[in-house]
């Protein structure tokens, strides 16, 4: 939590608002100037924790200016069960979700360019709905592969997921199926799929696209797995490492080929996106 603020004047009838100009970071704890974090593509200046960014903030960082394309914006999460918990029905979860971060679901897909080269993107984005898989993600997700085996472009996924979305109950986990279909026929045509994976990516979407990649590429520290650690635990009756889950540990027992800094990241990506365009 941020420990201090500042209040901003607003007018007469309306509530005082804070601004938060100072961040804590989730590592080591350091207090950072809110703005040199954002002007540090939100990474730690002390100890390089990466935190959270939103698909957009991503392209940004990753394609060429100007480049991008957003593709398949129109699809929308679906409520085929008419689902409703103690906290209200998904429908309402849904809108609010897409009122907040402006996104019709928990993806953005599209094309663009990285230093020249041509790509389609998918990038999640844990603000909706905490990047679950639902049925709107998974269709995003399976165009964006139809359109790079059809054109014969390279497509990169960049996930951030809680996993599966449970209020569309079968319908969500059809999509971890329906998603490694379309990224395995990328090899038909010898068409390159690289994901990326960032913090945190773990449930269905661990289990299915995430981990499927010709290459597979985890910023440093994020969360990578399938169950809780507290699940697992009380499961197998052990304790686990204190690393267990992280992305140093998971490309220690062989799942990642590598482990790049954000910083890194597009250059890491072109040069990879080179070998195969040779």
């Amino acid at each position: 939590m941020p420990w201090f603020t500042k209040k901003t004047k607003e007018p007469a009838g309306k509530k005082q608002q804070q601004d938060e100009i100072w961040i804590r970071c989730q590592s080591c704890s350091a207090h950072i100037f809110k703005q040199d974090f954002i002007n540090n593509i939100s990474v730690c200046p002390k100890c390089g924790w990466h935190g959270k960014l939103t698909a957009y903030e991503r392209i940004g960082i990753t394609l060429d200016s100007g480049t991008f394309k957003e593709m398949f914006d129109t699809i929308r999460p679906s409520d085929p069960l008419r689902f409703v918990d103690g906290k209200g029905p998904y429908s309402e979860k849904a809108e609010t979700a897409r009122a907040k971060t402006k996104l019709n679901e928990s993806v953005v897909t599209g094309i663009g360019k990285i230093n020249g080269l041509e790509v389609v993107v998918g990038v999640m984005d844990f603000r909706f709905l905490g990047g679950s898989l639902g049925s709107g993600t998974g269709e995003k997700i399976l165009q964006a592969a139809n359109y790079a085996y059809d054109h014969r472009i390279p497509y990169i996924i960049f996930s951030a997921s809680g996993g599966a979305r449970m209020h569309e109950g079968i319908l969500s986990l059809m999509q971890m199926a329906k998603t490694c279909a379309g990224v395995a026929r990328l090899d038909e045509r010898r068409v390159p799929y690289i994901s990326v994976l960032t913090d945190p990516t773990t449930g269905g979407v661990s289990a299915s696209y995430a981990m499927v990649g010709d290459v597979n590429i985890a910023e440093p520290g994020a969360l990578i797995g399938f169950a809780g650690r507290r699940v697992i635990e009380q499961t197998i009756k052990q304790k686990l490492p204190e690393d267990f889950q992280t992305a140093e540990f998971v490309l220690e027992h062989g799942f990642l080929d590598a482990i790049v800094h954000r910083r890194e990241m597009k250059s890491t990506l072109h040069r990879i996106l080179s070998y195969y365009n040779r």
